[in-house]
């Protein structure tokens, strides 16, 4: 048998269409259930459905008020407040594109990025790092939070293919990706309903990430509010110490993190009593089975994990209907087309290694790169990901790694190139190589290895003004050279074997 799945075709999306209606298409049913909870150690702001849809329809005529039209780019530069989801789906409801950024880009990352997206706007909270010189008008949050009291604007409907928002990712090498998805990708969701995370009405979600993150969007609201359940996110102010006292005062059923977060948790409370946890959720970067296992142990709840990327979200998962074997990543979901190709773009045989791919036709992939000048990720009608998997005669995906240099950090999918360009000026450094490594057992950071000589001080600090948290490096290695490819390029997998040996 070949390494591809043969699924009926997915429920097409209705058009015309929009997709902030549709993830709040149960504000009428459900108008005084909470749907959305930010929580600090001290209580929790509190928005109903109907007080959402009402809100963000007001925020998208003040958008309009402030001559925006449909089309325009509007950069987010917010944290884990309630102006984020506000702007994000106002912008949406309006027909305009929110650019979702972290919140701790620097200046020089910040204007970065805007002149790649062209922002016709942008919403900032305070203390945020903004692009230098700003390239458009700037509107703080509280003034975004005004606009709650102006006449509820229509949905702007159109075609689900349409421009919907704009998410940033970074190529192997060269400037960071604009990801375009089209509003359709919401509905696209669906298909995670049952094959990931298994949510009910009545669940209580609680999402440890940022707003600004795919993964939080997805899994943290839109899901949960699609289920017509609560959505809960963290505070800037909450520290993971702090994340166990939440889940038991705010009664979550279901929670959403990292596999770093979920490793810090049970290192400072094992073990964990929370009666009305049903399960975890795990995406972003590899779930080791050993913490897998771990969390199982002290909670007596599974944590099932998902596959994706910013390019198509989550299309592998695991479900609490069908848990993944151990040490694989899951099935493809429900409607999912995907496939192992070998070097020739075909379908490889059950249990060879090749590389993962997902069918042009799936509504979740993405439109295009923009404004970024990219070698196709395309080999005829399907998307390759970059990522060397294994298909399993029941379907089970495993994984083996990527065929590229990409580094994944925190979640995030990040080219070493945006790395070693800051430090490759610092005096006394030859040669500069960011590359993934493990750090201790089940986890990996990034390392910095480099010939010459380098005042390690300095280039921390250098990191911590120039780079975002999850860019910095953790390693910081001197090496008496550094091997090279057959064209003279720095082999960083090499470095990695290297490491690996000596460490």
């Amino acid at each position: 048998m070949l390494s591809v799945t043969e699924c009926p075709n997915a429920p097409q999306c209705p058009a015309p269409y929009n997709m902030a209606r549709d993830v709040l298409a149960h504000a009428h049913r459900l108008a005084d259930k909470p749907a959305l909870q930010i929580l600090r150690v001290t209580g929790a702001e509190r928005w109903s459905y109907g007080q959402l849809e009402r809100t963000v329809r007001g925020v998208a005529t003040g958008l309009l008020d402030l001559g925006l039209t449909p089309g325009d780019r509007i950069l987010l530069r917010l944290g884990n407040g309630i102006a984020f989801p506000l702007a994000f789906l106002g912008a949406i409801a309006a027909g305009l594109v929110p650019v979702p950024t972290p919140a701790d880009l620097s200046e020089a990352e910040a204007t970065r990025l805007a002149r790649i997206v062209a922002p016709r706007l942008i919403v900032a909270g305070d203390g945020l790092a903004l692009p230098s010189p700003a390239p458009c008008p700037v509107l703080n949050d509280a003034a975004l939070l005004e606009f709650k009291a102006l006449p509820e604007a229509d949905w702007n409907m159109g075609a689900p293919d349409r421009d919907a928002y704009i998410v940033f990712t970074s190529g192997s090498s060269g400037p960071p990706r604009a990801v375009v998805h089209a509003h359709r990708a919401l509905w696209a969701r669906r298909m995670m309903m049952e094959d990931w995370h298994g949510l009910r009405e009545t669940d209580r979600v609680f999402h440890a990430g940022a707003l600004n993150w795919t993964f939080t969007l997805g899994a943290g609201l839109f899901d949960p509010w699609l289920a017509g359940a609560t959505a809960m996110v963290a505070a800037n102010t909450v520290d993971p110490a702090q994340i166990p006292l939440l889940l038991r005062r705010f009664d979550v059923t279901v929670f959403c993190a990292v596999p770093g977060i979920y490793r810090k948790i049970l290192k400072l409370f094992p073990p964990l009593a929370h009666p009305r946890l049903r399960h975890g959720l795990s995406a972003g970067e590899r779930l080791p089975p050993s913490l897998r296992a771990a969390w199982r142990e002290a909670t007596g709840c599974d944590v099932h994990e998902a596959f994706g990327m910013s390019e198509c979200s989550t299309f592998l998962s695991a479900s609490p209907s069908r848990p993944a074997p151990s040490g694989a990543l899951g099935y493809a979901q429900s409607g999912r087309r995907i496939a192992v190709l070998g070097p020739d773009g075909l379908p490889l045989p059950m249990g060879e290694t090749g590389r993962l791919a997902v069918h042009r036709s799936d509504p979740g992939l993405f439109l295009r790169y923009d404004n970024v000048e990219t070698k196709s990720s395309f080999h005829g009608d399907w998307f390759l990901t970059g990522d060397m998997v294994a298909m399993a005669e029941d379907g089970a995906i495993t994984s083996h790694g990527r065929e590229d240099d990409l580094i994944t950090a925190g979640g995030y999918r990040i080219s070493p190139g945006d790395i070693e360009e800051v430090f490759a000026g610092c005096p006394g450094i030859d040669l500069v190589a960011a590359v993934e490594v493990p750090l201790r057992e089940d986890v990996t950071g990034i390392g910095l290895f480099y010939t010459g000589d380098l005042d390690e001080d300095a280039a921390r600090a250098l990191a911590q003004s120039r780079l975002s948290r999850a860019r910095q490096p953790r390693l910081y290695k001197h090496v008496d050279r550094m091997p090279l490819t057959a064209t003279g390029k720095v082999s960083r997998r090499e470095l990695r074997k290297e490491w690996i040996a000596t460490r």
